[in-house]
């Protein structure tokens, strides 16, 4: 009689490796985020803003650039807009302060989806991919929100946002009417800050319309995200 032997059973598949190679990309944006951080934080932002102004014609375009990266380096968007007030007026400075806030967006999205689209709602679990999906059926009106309200760093929210589910063009739609009003404000308040006399209650009016629709906007977040009846 012979006797009967049981063959292992077959090895699983290892995860941990497939998991490890998910983590890269968002290591890689990491690291680079984390090395303009800090070549921003050592640059002399006044400095900066002088060397800008004395590029002739060619400044808004390097304005535009130079306040692009530093918001993807995490740089708070106050002071870029502040400074662009400062060197080009209130109307042009705001114009130049939402391009760059436009561009920042764009690439910050850009390299969040590359680094982190499907990843972390896979390695999170339900209760973020249940986030990612409410985010993403909100569309503009989610962007629109969190763009209106201080919650993060402008370059910060993009590379957060490029992680989702939300389409691209509800991003962009959102981050540019998200971005107006504080754009044109804070470059209102730097053009005054070199040429007193110019503040005065038109300056205000960009940040009053922001805050209106941002209240508006989330009351109505609200109001629609409650549980139907049962």
């Amino acid at each position: 009689m012979t006797v009967g032997t049981t063959s292992p059973s077959p090895t699983p598949p290892a995860r941990r490796p497939h998991r490890a190679r998910g983590l890269i990309r968002p290591a890689v944006l990491g690291l680079a985020v984390a090395a303009l951080a800090l070549v921003a934080a050592l640059l002399p932002l006044e400095r900066l803003g002088s060397a800008v102004a004395t590029v002739g014609p060619a400044g808004p375009v390097v304005a535009v650039t130079v306040g692009a990266v530093l918001l993807a380096a995490l740089v708070p968007r106050t002071a870029i807009s502040l400074g662009s007030g400062a060197l080009f007026g209130a109307l042009a400075g705001g114009v130049y302060a939402l391009l760059a806030a436009v561009l920042a967006g764009v690439v910050t999205f850009v390299a969040g989806r590359w680094a982190g689209h499907g990843r972390l709602a896979a390695s999170a679990g339900g209760r973020l991919a249940r986030v990612d999906n409410w985010l993403a059926r909100r569309g503009v009106l989610a962007v629109v929100v969190v763009r209106l309200l201080p919650v993060a760093p402008f370059g910060l929210v993009g590379y957060a946002y490029g992680a989702t589910s939300v389409r691209a063009r509800h991003y962009l739609i959102g981050t540019l009417l998200g971005a107006t009003p504080s754009a044109f404000s804070y470059a209102a308040i730097g053009a005054a800050a070199v040429r007193p006399g110019h503040l005065d209650l038109l300056t205000f009016l960009p940040a009053a319309l922001g805050a209106l629709i941002s209240t508006a906007a989330t009351l109505h977040w609200r109001l629609t995200a409650r549980p139907g009846p049962h």
